[in-house]
């Protein structure tokens, strides 16, 4: 499974709103398989970390399997981004987010996030694990 930034930082964090299911959803995946990030994520994941170490450590590579974002993701996000642009988008570069779906939509991977909509629109081959009622 690839885990959408949202979710992990609802840990890192502890987000008040959302900690309980992100957690539920990282100790279930962690049961079932790897658990997926990428330098997209990693890099998103940064500003809530005071160092590299901090974040390197709280990304455990004994539950986090850390991967390269493949060629082909890079395609499918330039293609999102088209149809994001198409549709009245004004961002002038592809969101990190396409990146994100793509590389699940590539390898085939469940993304569990809480931003369903994007991933729904822009991918909607990727299997989502979202919270009830997300949007």
């Amino acid at each position: 499974m690839l885990f959408d930034t949202n979710v992990l930082l609802d840990i890192a964090t502890a987000d008040p709103q959302w900690l309980s299911w992100s957690e539920s959803q990282l100790r279930m995946a962690s049961v079932t398989g790897p658990i997926y990030i990428n330098p997209i994520i990693y890099a998103e994941m940064a500003p809530a970390f005071s160092t590299m170490a901090e974040l390197d450590a709280w990304l455990d590579p004994n539950i986090f399997c850390r991967l390269p974002l493949p060629y082909a993701a890079g395609w499918l996000a330039s293609q999102a981004f088209v149809k994001y642009r198409q549709a009245g988008g004004n961002r002038t570069s592809p969101l990190p987010d396409f990146y994100i779906g793509a590389q699940a939509e590539v390898e085939n991977w469940t993304l569990v996030t809480r931003d369903a909509a994007r991933y729904q629109t822009y991918f909607p081959k990727v299997k989502l694990l979202t919270p009830p009622g997300s949007p």
